[in-house]
């Protein structure tokens, strides 16, 4: 039997940041990770697989971040716990004992049951699996009309990279507007007519209802009776926890499917955590159970697990999922962090929006300079910003990851109108007219009158 200190099962993001930083925090301790695929993929480029970069095999991450660390790597599945004796089971029969176990298994795409035609054939979903995707890929070489069932993220931006390379998409979305649940209207309606200046049909509002075809697919009927020519469907309908190891093990699982944790990730057996898509989340503003599955979420989750594993820290615990989206189509970039104004409205905050919209270069007259509109969401008898969206260019990601650090320290709209930036023509928006001080400065007018 392998006796590691540290055992983690699960190799995608948080399984990796679970594994360095418990070897980082705990050098004396003998730390494994134990993954069932061969390869480890970087789960945000996975649609861009089907277009920008070429290959699988360029989005993968190499074996050495663990293995240069220190880490004890084994492709094997496990197949069981046993919370008594703490030991695992893997599928060719080897044991390993373990002190502290971290579960990070992840999630697996939603085929729903009810949908009729989701066997035919060149029906596919996009898991983290390196095989299935080469073979997704594959097989949309031949094919040249794809309905992308869902308007999310993922599945925007692989609509998007396969419009790319000449393919007719369809992206079918039951929500009044694509990534509705990252954005507010105007938001998304921006983004959704950028997608459609780019080739790309939505059909919005209306759910598909089956998959038509005998053997392969030939088309799609949505519930409002329409009719669409298809030779392949993408499922893009979500992605559901991985939780049934921990589940068989005694585990309790919440509502949602998701292994319950406490704020140092740890589930009620103190010597077990769970982390990313498996573990449970809540809204850090709304303190609301949410199903939220990111890669950032999920470092951060493993990033707490890890320093936690010997020594709880109360200034080193999980405050709840900010929710911090960003994604790009064409040279457009959207972001957006916390809670939107419907579903601050929705929870019964009362909230004051303030939006800018300026440039990310400075002066506007610098070529590739972008539009950049920042909409920003505070509470009104405080002024705590809950929430932001940013359109802009490619400094939309950090800005928006800025926006999700004042959420989490709590900042007002006054902290963020007395903070010094540093702005360069090159790099940023003017200092004059910063976009995110403006939409701050529209919310501090109004909480005066």
């Amino acid at each position: 039997m392998k006796q590691p200190d540290v055992l983690v099962i699960g190799g995608s993001a948080a399984g990796i940041v679970a594994a360095t930083t418990a070897k980082s925090f705990h050098p004396e301790k003998n730390v494994m990770l134990i993954r069932k695929d061969q390869n480890a993929m970087v789960p945000c480029g996975i649609p861009y697989i089907f277009g920008t970069l070429e290959s699988s095999q360029k989005n993968v991450i190499p074996d050495s971040i663990l293995t240069d660390a220190g880490i004890e790597l084994k492709i094997d599945e496990v197949i069981s716990i046993d919370q008594k004796q703490k030991v695992c089971r893997t599928a060719d029969n080897t044991e390993f004992s373990f002190d502290k176990l971290i579960l990070a298994t992840g999630s697996m795409p939603v085929k729903p049951g009810w949908l009729e035609g989701a066997d035919l054939e060149n029906v596919f979903t996009i898991p983290k699996s390196k095989s299935y995707v080469d073979n997704v890929k594959a097989c949309l070489e031949k094919h040249k009309k794809v309905a992308v069932i869902g308007g999310g993220f993922i599945g925007v931006e692989l609509a998007d990279e396969l419009a790319k390379c000449g393919k007719e998409v369809t992206i079918i979305e039951m929500m009044p507007h694509i990534l509705s649940a990252a954005f507010d209207e105007e938001f998304a309606l921006k983004a959704q007519k950028q997608v459609e200046c780019r080739g790309i049909r939505v059909k919005t509002g209306s759910g598909i209802k089956k998959i038509n075809g005998p053997e392969k697919v030939s088309g799609v009927e949505l519930n409002n009776g329409e009719t669409l020519d298809a030779d392949a469907v993408i499922l893009s309908m979500g992605y559901r926890p991985n939780s049934k190891l921990a589940e068989d093990s005694g585990l309790p699982i919440n509502e949602f499917g998701f292994i319950r944790v406490n704020e140092y990730m740890r589930t009620e057996n103190p010597d077990i955590f769970a982390v990313g898509d498996c573990a449970e989340k809540y809204s850090f503003i709304t303190r609301t159970l949410k199903p939220t599955m990111l890669a950032s979420t999920s470092c951060a989750e493993a990033r707490i697990a890890g320093m936690n594993l010997y020594k709880l820290s109360t200034v080193r615990a999980f405050g709840g999922t900010i929710s911090i989206y960003s994604t790009s189509i064409g040279d457009t970039a959207f972001g957006a962090a916390g809670v939107t104004e419907n579903l601050a409205n929705e929870r019964r905050f009362e909230i004051i929006t303030g939006t800018f919209e300026g440039v990310d270069r400075h002066p506007a007259t610098l070529p590739d300079t972008h539009k950049q509109a920042v909409k920003l969401i505070a509470a009104r008898d405080s002024g705590v910003v809950l929430g932001g969206e940013v359109i802009g260019g490619k400094s939309t990601g950090e800005l928006t990851n800025l926006i999700g650090f004042i959420i989490q320290t709590q900042m007002t709209v006054d902290a963020v109108l007395t903070s010094q930036i540093g702005t360069h023509p090159l790099l940023t928006g003017p200092p004059t007219a910063y976009p995110l001080i403006k939409a701050a400065e529209a919310i501090a007018r109004q909480r005066r009158v």
